[in-house]
Order: C-alpha cells, then structure tokens, then sequence
C-alpha cells in the first residue's frame, strides 16, 4: 500500500528534513521503495548544474527512486530568506496550482513511502493570500508535524495541529525533535505534547552531535503511523 505524507514544521529551523530523511531511512530499512520532495526551497547555493539546495539533497539521498534534481525540488532561490519573498525578487509567482502540478508528478510514481517537505511553519505564504499550507489542502495528504522542542514550543504545536485540523487535514503523527536539551520541565513538556496532540508521537529526537538519517532512523517509529 502506497503511503505519502506532508512533512510540516512547528516553524523554521526545527528540523523538518533532519526528521524527514530519518524517516525515509527507516521506510528503506523496512525494504520500503521512498521518495522525497521540497516543493520550494530558499537558501540554495550556486552550482554548475544550477541551484542546489541541501534539504532537497538530504531528501534525495534517502530516495530509493532516483529523480532530476528539478523534478524533487522545482522552485529552488539563492537567497536565505521567506520563499514568497525570494520568489518576487526572482520574478517567479509561486502559486498552488503550480506546485500541485509539481508535486502530483512525484506522487504519481507511487512509491512505498512518500514525503512532501514543506517549508517553515504552517501558514509560511506563497502568493497573495495562499500559503504553502494550501498545496497540502490541495494534495489531501495527512501530515506528520516535526515539533521543534524547546522554550515556547507547546503554544506552536497546539496551534498548528489545530490549523491542520482547521484545512480539514488529519495530522497522522508527531514527531519530538529535542533542539534546545536543556529546556527547562523537559519530560512534563514531552508530556504536555502528549496529551494535547491528538495524533501518535512517532518518536523522540535527542540533541544529536551529527543527526544523520540512519542515527535518527533509530528513534523513529513508523509503525506508529495513522
């Protein structure tokens, strides 16, 4: 059974591909065919084949199925800053429609086990009054939230499942990725997530000192999936 997700974020920065190539990993080691896609991304560096950017890379490199690099991550800006911005200095209107299109073609491969990376939080925009969350709307994929674990994060969880459920999308799971280890009441925070998310917890990502996807593959569950 052909299995495709949308990789959301609590926000930027609290690692949505770190957690996305683990699962990827895990899938592969299961014997799983996976596939993953960045839809957009800024912050990408200049190569001879063009732009580049490293979370669409990490993605590909845990894809079974292999695929142009422009086919995993069709809008790709140089600069490191909000993907609607970077795309009007680049002339390019990001709209829903044409990452759908985009992103349909990925599906439509149908392998085992797909993830779709958004980018930032929830409600990151797109062009006039869309959002990257509306690609997701538009797909119907359930979603999986990377919960960025530190000082204010309960507020950001709690807030974008309830979006998620608002866009009329299930949110299959969860994942605790611990970025500050030294928050403070770590364990009734944990806790907190726990019983306000109505969705699995598929793991808990500890402070890792190189989070490559087989290190993080260890601490995931995908058995635990909707």
């Amino acid at each position: 059974m052909n299995q495709a997700y949308f990789i959301a974020g609590t926000d930027t920065d609290v690692g949505k591909t770190t957690v996305a190539a683990g699962l990827l990993h895990a899938a592969r080691e299961q014997g799983l065919s996976t596939l993953g896609a960045k839809p957009v991304a800024s912050g990408c560096r200049i190569t001879a084949e063009g732009l580049r950017n490293s979370d669409a890379e990490a993605l590909i490199a845990q894809s079974s199925l292999r695929l142009p690099y422009e086919q995993v991550n069709p809008f790709a800006f140089e600069p490191a800053i909000a993907p609607h911005v970077a795309a009007q200095e680049a002339g390019v209107v990001l709209s829903v429609e044409g990452l759908q299109a985009a992103m349909q073609r990925v599906l439509a491969l149908q392998a085992d086990f797909t993830l779709i990376e958004g980018a930032g939080g929830w409600r990151v925009p797109l062009c006039g009054k869309a959002n990257l969350s509306d690609l997701a709307v538009a797909l119907g994929l359930p979603v999986i939230l990377v919960v960025g674990v530190r000082l204010g994060c309960l507020n950001h969880a709690v807030l974008s499942a309830e979006a998620i459920a608002a866009d009329g999308l299930q949110l299959a799971g969860w994942v605790a990725n611990i970025i500050e280890p030294q928050t403070s009441r770590l364990e009734e925070n944990l806790a907190s997530l726990s019983e306000r998310l109505s969705a699995p917890c598929l793991g808990r990502v500890p402070k890792l000192e190189q989070a490559t996807a087989q290190q993080v593959a260890h601490y995931l569950h995908l058995q635990r999936l909707r």
